[in-house]
């Protein structure tokens, strides 16, 4: 019989949709910067050298992007084999004698987009989560700063096995003089995370890298005093592709905490592949305006209404999906969740959302594996 990985297409088993879509956003973020220095390149090179210079670029860009791939997939398998440390078992996580209630009933978990390069969030971010935490009520905590795309509780330029490259790709992204090496830079760390979006959605690869950051996302939650089986509930809330994340994490999660998880997510990227059955909700806002989440519906074929019996469709289905739109929201920039225009609209929406009642988890169905 042949390995499950040769029945699958290969643009299939690495979502290249995926990749080429949140590639070309963290190019429309710079298109500003981008285009002067294009000009200025164009002046100072003919167009027969200025062809050699692209190409270079592209095989340079293909070549380390296909390099973090195949890094992100022996990561997940020398975890997976015990040879990585830095993650304890579900069974250490929380203290056995403390099961008294701690002074909050709910933990928001925010996990990041894709443009997240290290523990700190960027300003726009880090402004919204400041309003969105003085907003919360006492018994709510918020739980913030998580590293979405690594699993391993250290900061990406403190990993064991890449630290010394993602040190320099973030020295050159900071302080290189030349704005096309610092525009590459970014876009080979943002590829970095779309890597793990891919991984996070397949169904073969994909539960080793959800079963790792869920285990990341209980250590924090027990440092933060989270304990099970006190009646607390956790919320995951995801931008972009943070929901992906989000929903590959939801199910593990509730299985290590034994607490309910419910999902809120905005301008979410997402598949909708993984195990939501017996999540105790779903809350998508999204942005009239906002072409990239538009096209993650598209993008992932188990979304579609053609194929009902596919999980995302099923939990629509049972009522566990409640979606809300904001008007005139794009999905970044200055029409962006985070911008001034529509901080406090998301943030409204996002309280509403944890007002919600949970929904009846449903009985679990035959498994089908992944």
């Amino acid at each position: 019989m042949k390995p499950a990985a040769l029945l699958h297409p290969w643009s299939q088993r690495f979502n290249l949709k995926l990749l080429l879509l949140v590639l070309a956003i963290g190019l429309g973020i710079n298109l500003v910067g981008l285009g002067h220095l294009a000009l200025v390149v164009r002046s100072a090179l003919s167009p027969a050298d200025l062809l050699l210079l692209l190409q270079l670029i592209g095989l340079l860009v293909v070549v380390l992007i296909a390099a973090a791939g195949i890094y992100s997939l022996v990561s997940e398998f020398a975890f997976w084999e015990g040879w990585l440390q830095g993650l304890p078992a579900p069974a250490t996580l929380f203290d056995p004698c403390s099961s008294s209630a701690g002074p909050h009933r709910c933990y928001v978990v925010y996990l990041d987009g894709i443009h997240q390069l290290e523990r700190d969030h960027p300003p726009r971010v880090s402004a919204f989560l400041e309003l969105l935490e003085q907003q919360l009520t006492e018994e709510t905590l918020l739980v913030r700063g998580l590293e979405t795309y690594t699993v391993m509780p250290v900061a990406l330029a403190e990993d064991a096995g890449s630290e010394w490259f993602w040190r320099r790709l973030f020295a050159l992204q900071e302080q290189h003089p030349n704005g096309l090496v610092q525009l590459l830079a970014a876009v080979l760390v943002q590829a970095n995370n779309v890597i793990k979006v891919g991984i996070s959605s397949d169904r073969r690869y994909g539960p080793i890298l959800n079963y790792e950051l869920a285990l990341k996302i209980s250590l924090r939650l027990a440092e933060a005093g989270f304990r099970p089986d006190t009646g607390s509930r956790i919320v995951l809330t995801g931008y972009s592709g943070g929901a992906e994340m989000a929903m590959g994490v939801g199910d593990y999660l509730r299985r290590i905490t034994r607490a309910p998880v419910s999902i809120i997510s905005f301008c979410g990227v997402f598949s909708g592949n993984q195990q939501l059955h017996q999540l105790a909700g779903i809350t998508t806002i999204v942005g009239s305006k906002d072409p990239v989440a538009a096209f993650g519906r598209i993008a992932y074929p188990g979304r579609s209404p053609l194929l009902p019996l596919s999980n995302w469709n099923k939990a629509l289905a049972a009522g566990q999906v409640q979606r809300m739109v904001i008007e005139e929201m794009n999905h970044n920039g200055s029409h962006g969740p985070f911008s001034e225009a529509f901080r406090l609209p998301v943030i409204k929406a996002v309280l509403a959302a944890l007002e919600l009642p949970p929904v009846v988890a449903a009985a679990a169905p035959q498994q089908t594996g992944y």
